[in-house]
């Protein structure tokens, strides 16, 4: 099958609206993807059956379960762009901004976000604990795939969210032990864990699941800590 198939039959399994744009839009990703991925090592999963499941119906099963429309978005440790800018082509009115260490990704980003016709997204070049000061408190969501443990991702995302506001944590299917371990960092940056949604990606047999952590208190302004300390020392 096309990417194209892929997507319609699984935004469709989702109960996901997918309009001839961003069909469009999830082709051009795919083939640059691709194209970068040969001298950039951008991603593991390659071939368009893979890129069209475990990348952009992954991504896209996030608004099965959450209303992302309109809201402000900080995708920490985004990569490749997952799954902030698969999000952003399936809800394009979300304000999008791309955070990422590497400044090699960062620029791929930004060749995506032209081509794609995108140009309101934000691509930022920075660690999460040296994020911009604006950056602080300034999100109604951060979300982050495959970064870290959930007491370390905390750390990093939590003090970029608006009080009030979510952080989305994308995990495989145990996330019990992450959960436990993460109790007192998520009171101490003055979160609350809300929901764990879990949801199958369509046409695979592949569990996954999201921690949804809501902002109800201010974060203390000691956190986060340089990476050095919360990777010697997690919450």
């Amino acid at each position: 099958m096309t990417l194209e198939t892929l997507l319609q039959e699984g935004f469709a399994a989702l109960g996901l609206p997918l309009d001839e744009t961003a069909l469009r839009r999830y082709r051009i990703y795919a083939d640059t993807l691709a194209e970068k991925n040969a001298v950039m090592n951008l991603t593991a999963i390659e071939g368009e059956e893979d890129v069209a499941r475990l990348h952009f119906l992954d991504c896209a099963a996030l608004l099965q379960g959450f209303d992302l429309s309109g809201k402000s978005l900080i995708d920490v440790g985004t990569g490749a762009g997952f799954p902030g800018l698969a999000l952003k082509i399936a809800c394009p009115d979300l304000r999008l901004t791309l955070l990422d260490s590497l400044d090699k990704r960062i620029g791929f980003l930004r060749e995506c976000c032209e081509k794609l016709e995108l140009a309101d997204a934000n691509c930022v070049h920075a660690r999460a604990e040296e994020a911009p000061a604006e950056f602080r408190a300034a999100f109604d969501v951060a979300t982050s795939r495959a970064v870290a443990r959930l007491r370390v991702l905390c750390e990093l995302c939590l003090p970029l969210v608006k009080k009030g506001g979510l952080f989305l944590a994308m995990k495989g299917p145990d996330v019990a032990e992450e959960l436990e371990e993460a109790k007192a960092a998520v009171c101490l940056l003055g979160g609350s864990v809300e929901r764990v949604f879990d949801y199958e990606i369509p046409g695979t047999d592949v569990h996954h699941t999201v921690v949804a952590v809501r902002k109800t208190g201010d974060t203390p302004a000691k956190y986060p800590r340089p990476w050095a300390q919360i990777k010697k020392k997690p919450l």
